[in-house]
């Protein structure tokens, strides 16, 4: 078995906007958004939107050096986000994200992974 190196793109935090992203944007149009949404883009944070129906989701990261700009499309169900506040900003932790990249129920994982809502 091959030893594991380091992984590309390190992420210490992991921000979830409410508002909804036209999802035609691209790496300089979301950057903006995410500036505009969190104030600033920091280093090794992982900045995530969706669409208006909630099948498309795209990713910003900035690692430092560059922007990371990836997109992932649901071909049935939708991402469970956020309701209520349209300009909420979460913050998610690993298994949270895991959860949500998968169209899975996150907000019931706790950020010390404890059920917290059912």
């Amino acid at each position: 078995m091959a030893a594991r190196g380091p992984a590309v793109i390190r992420i210490n935090a992991i921000w979830l906007a409410g508002e909804p992203l036209d999802m035609r944007a691209g790496t300089d149009t979301v950057l903006a958004w995410v500036v505009k949404m969190f104030g600033t883009a920091r280093p090794h944070h992982a900045y995530l939107f969706v669409n208006k129906s909630g099948t498309r989701m795209k990713v910003l990261v900035y690692d430092g050096l560059g922007i990371w700009l990836a997109a992932r499309r649901l071909n049935r169900g939708r991402f469970v986000w956020t309701e209520g506040a349209p300009i909420a900003t979460v913050a998610l932790n690993a298994k949270q994200l895991q959860a949500l990249v998968t169209a899975l129920p996150w907000k019931t994982l706790a950020t010390d992974q404890a059920i917290a809502v059912v």
